[in-house]
């Protein structure tokens, strides 16, 4: 009797999604031989985005190529589908699935049949109804946006340089930064690092001619790295003319104009969000269990609790953190965590496939370290505080080692290594968000997309 191949749906191509389905190719192709399982990823990008190295790829230093990972090249014994699930109906296993050839053919969603679920379709970022946001802001969260920030950054050093109206000038250089957590600190300190470095290129444009201004609603910043190291980033921001605000949110970012709530008005060209992220709206499409926040509640095991068949980590999981003192505290949603849990949770797949007992995720927290720019950094590992250089050193031996691949461990490491010997690249190259559009002047047509001067569109 041939035993039937058991079919694995993995949703979302981030950590959780990557890592899950290399372990599943790893073990079921060692202990339970080829072709006894079929695994499907399905992801909207063919590709994992390592998101420690956005800020150094927005700031120049690592190259975007080298930030994302092929998941056809990591995964070549599992079925890569790129699109997207709209909605899972676990009752009877099935995801409704659009991709883009079903887009092309008009032909619908489509259903695919599975026996396993993973869900880590990761996180969106959270947004409010503050006015102006969606026409003018810019996210954090993807490679494309990192690289479009580093071009508008740029390229409004440019507008600034070139034009005589002083109004025109101030909110070119008017950069305003929202959320003190990793992703606001890290690409603030990263991207203000590479424009002050950049304005020895420009006749006109010093230092402290631009504004850089981080907006948080707590009172503290970097809550990860402790209190201590969250007050030296706060000082050592300061010290480079940076704005810091704590207590305060943004009210409004309409006309251009950024509205603080205590009373400040900024006009700027460059409003860049960070505030937060959310569970992925696809949670709320499907019939599985969720918390207060929106997550799916699991167990200790990876599990989804309550129901057969289900799995998930990373953002979109509660998980149970078994190593904390006090009951009910679950584990934080970062790359730490996701990592090793996927790691498990592709090894429980295989026990539950095998009839063997599952193993609960338990992983105390060591600690985090950021990067404030170059050469400066700040860090909380195994209970020390570390500051300056050790930690920005610390910051990037840590993350290569993370960075999936030898592949990519050694490109960066390379590029690592020319950027000490040579001097930063200072190109814009924000026409390759339209790369048509002088073709179509040039064949006599007008350009699809016109060029804008807001951060999701070149100048």
């Amino acid at each position: 009797m041939v035993k039937e191949r058991a079919r694995i749906l993995v949703v979302g191509g981030g950590y959780v999604g990557m890592y899950t389905a290399l372990r599943l190719q790893e073990k079921l192709k060692q202990e339970l031989g080829r072709g006894e399982a079929e695994i499907t990823v399905v992801t909207p990008e063919p590709y994992m985005t390592y998101q420690p190295f956005l800020p150094e790829a927005a700031a120049g230093a690592v190259s975007p190529r080298h930030v994302v990972v092929p998941l056809r090249r990591v995964l070549p014994h599992c079925r890569v589908v790129v699109g997207e699930v709209t909605a899972v109906d676990h009752a009877k296993r099935t995801a409704t699935l659009t991709t883009l050839a079903t887009q092309e053919e008009g032909t619908g969603p489509q259903q695919l049949a599975y026996d396993e679920i993973v869900l880590a379709p990761g996180s969106v970022s959270r947004t409010l109804p503050i006015p102006g946001l969606a026409d003018y802001a810019i996210g954090f969260k993807t490679v494309e946006e990192a690289i479009g920030l580093r071009n508008h950054v740029i390229e409004q050093m440019d507008i600034a340089s070139s034009t005589r109206d002083p109004a025109i000038r101030d909110a070119a250089l008017t950069f305003v930064f929202v959320g003190g957590g990793y992703a606001g600190v890290e690409a603030l300190g990263e991207l203000e690092d590479m424009a002050r470095y950049t304005t020895r290129y420009y006749h006109n444009v010093k230092p402290e001619d631009m504004k850089w201004i981080l907006v948080e609603a707590s009172d503290r910043i970097l809550p990860e790295v402790g209190e201590d190291m969250g007050r030296y980033t706060v000082s050592e921001l300061r010290r480079r003319n940076i704005d810091v605000r704590l207590g305060t949110r943004l009210d409004s970012c309409a006309d251009r104009i950024a509205v603080l709530s205590d009373g400040a008005r900024f006009p700027t060209r460059t409003v860049v969000w960070t505030a937060g992220v959310k569970p992925h709206p696809l949670l709320a499409a499907t019939d599985l269990p969720r918390d207060e926040r929106g997550r799916l509640k699991c167990t200790p095991e990876l599990a989804v609790e309550g129901v057969t068949h289900a799995w998930a980590a990373g953002d979109a999981a509660a998980v149970p953190d078994v190593t904390a003192a006090e009951p009910g505290k679950e584990t934080a949603p970062n790359a730490q965590h996701a990592v090793r849990q996927a790691k498990l949770l592709g090894d429980n797949i295989v026990r539950s496939l095998r009839g063997e007992p599952l193993q609960p995720y338990s992983h105390k927290y060591v600690g985090s370290v950021a990067s404030l720019g170059l050469h400066k950094g700040v860090a909380h590992v195994y209970g020390r505080k570390i500051k300056g250089y050790p930690a920005w050193f610390m910051h990037r031996a840590y993350h290569l080692s993370r960075v999936p691949t030898f592949n990519r461990k050694a490109r960066v490491l390379a590029e690592w290594t020319l950027a000490g010997l040579f001097k930063r690249e200072i190109v814009s190259l924000g026409s390759l968000e339209h790369p048509r559009a002088e073709f179509e002047l040039a064949a006599g047509g007008k350009p699809s997309d016109e060029p804008s001067d807001d951060p999701k569109g070149s100048s």
